[in-house]
This record gives structure tokens, C-alpha cells and sequence, in this order.
């Protein structure tokens, strides 16, 4: 069974940077993430229509690069996370987490006997295919598995003291959008409630020695939750960060075509 460094420096206080990726499932995409300094990659199962055999292949070439794969699953159901845990993914994102109750099925089904109620499977992806003692086995595999939980919700903001206390959960995410949406104020992310519910959910992390997580879009926005007290961070999205790369260039070369020609 793998160590999961991003969940270890998590759990020590540390930060953890990554992203996360929608379009791109190619065999070279994890090697490029980890190439560019990546310490984890969350690939995206909630809005992508991605199956199961496609997080399979990705997880097969994901866990030959230097980075921890993981993957949202697309709802709060126990095919989701079994599966994807068994082909290799080294944690879970869940989306719209708003309840302990909710909160407790993922960590039943994602751990092992006696923390968990996960089927068992040995030698298979997840383990890569070796022997050894079955204990040691799942004793490790719920050491290692990172569980995310997103508080995209009024709820889920009301409830986040409660899914920090539990033990399992490593990371409370805010979907900036969605929880802007369950406020009323869609997508108003400097409004004084939007601001008070991301104070909050840092708190309570920091209450229990869990991390908050969060995705941005711009370096200026990433520094701003770090200083915020998130410490496990998704810069932007292979698509918007490859159209970004790329009109920043196409932008800059057609500039110097005008400048030439004047």
C-alpha cells in the first residue's frame, strides 16, 4: 500500500497545492502536473461524465508519476467510492457534504473494518497487485486515503463544526459557487455572508487540526485563502488554465505582428 505525503503534511499543519482536472484524460497528464509541481490531481468525475473504466486508466498512469491522484466522485453513494478507491485513487473529493450523517457514509465506505464498512479486495489496483498481510493492508489503506468533503451549502456551512470533529475527514473544501447559490448572492464572492461562512469553516479546520481546501483561478486569489488559513489548495483546471496559456500567447504574438508591421 502507497504513503500519501499530501496527507501526511496535511495532518502535520502543512500545505498542500495541486490541481484539478475536466477535459484532459491522457496517459501524459498526471506526469505533466507533477512536472510542473503539482502534489496532487483531482480528477473530476461530478461534471465531466467520466466513467469508471476512464478514472481506471487514469489512476493506472497517475500512480506512476510523483503525485497523489484522487478524484470527486459525482454523489454521496457507496458504488462511487469502493470503485474508485479499488482502481487506485488515493483519496475522494465528495460534493455537497452538508450533513454528519452524510459525512458518515463516506467514511463507511471508504474505510476499512473496524473505522469503515468498505468491501474488501486485495491485490488488485489499489494495492498494486501484490501480496501481503490483509490487516497491514487495510490498516494502511485508512491511513493513507485522503476524504474531502465540499461545503457547498447553507447547511453544510451550519453543520462544518460537526464534519471537522469526525474522525476520517481530512479536509473540508468550499464550492465557492454553489455555496454562493444556496445564499442567494450566486456568485457575489466578496459579499459579507459568503466572506463569514469561509471564515468559519477555516475556524473550525483549524479547531481540529483539519485542513480547508479550496480551488483558484488566479495566483492573487490563491495567496488570499492561504492567508485565510487554507492550506490545501487546487490552482485552476487543466481546460481554463490551457485556454488561459494559450490566448496569453496567441495574444502576445499578435502584438508583435503589429508592432512589426507599423
Amino acid at each position: 500500500m502507497r504513503h500519501n505525503p499530501v496527507k501526511e503534511a496535511l495532518l502535520q499543519g502543512g500545505i498542500s497545492i495541486g490541481t484539478m482536472v475536466f477535459e484532459f484524460n491522457t496517459s501524459g497528464i498526471a506526469h505533466l502536473a507533477a512536472g510542473a509541481g503539482a502534489e496532487f490531481i483531482i480528477y473530476d468525475m461530478e461534471h465531466t461524465g467520466w466513467s469508471i473504466e476512464t478514472i481506471r486508466s487514469l489512476m493506472a498512469t497517475s500512480r506512476a508519476a510523483e503525485i497523489v491522484p484522487m478524484v470527486r466522485v459525482p454523489a454521496t453513494e457507496y458504488q462511487f467510492f469502493a470503485r474508485t478507491l479499488d482502481v487506485g485513487a488515493m483519496g475522494l473529493m465528495v460534493p455537497m457534504v452538508s450533513t454528519p450523517d452524510q459525512a458518515q457514509v463516506i467514511i463507511d465506505s471508504a474505510k476499512y473494518p473496524p473505522m469503515g464498512k468498505r468491501g474488501a479486495a486485495f491485490g488488485v489496483a489499489h494495492d498494486d497487485y501484490g501480496e501481503g498481510d490483509i490487516l497491514a493492508k487495510m490498516s494502511t489503506a485508512n491511513d493513507n486515503v485522503l476524504l474531502i468533503t465540499q461545503i457547498e451549502t447553507v447547511e453544510g456551512v451550519e453543520n462544518a463544526n460537526a464534519i471537522a470533529a469526525m474522525d476520517g475527514i481530512d479536509v473540508l473544501w468550499i464550492g465557492h459557487f454553489d455555496l454562493t447559490n444556496s445564499m442567494g448572492i450566486p456568485g457575489q464572492f466578496d459579499h459579507p455572508q459568503y466572506l463569514e461562512a469561509i471564515a468559519h469553516v477555516a475556524a473550525v479546520c483549524q479547531r481540529h487540526g483539519k485542513a480547508a481546501g479550496f480551488m483558484a483561478m488566479q495566483v492573487d486569489e490563491g495567496r488570499t485563502m492561504l492567508e485565510k488559513g487554507f492550506r490545501s489548495l487546487a490552482y485552476g483546471g487543466d481546460l481554463w488554465l490551457y485556454k488561459w496559456a494559450l490566448g496569453q500567447g496567441i495574444t502576445g504574438l499578435r502584438q508583435t505582428g503589429q508592432i512589426e508591421t507599423n
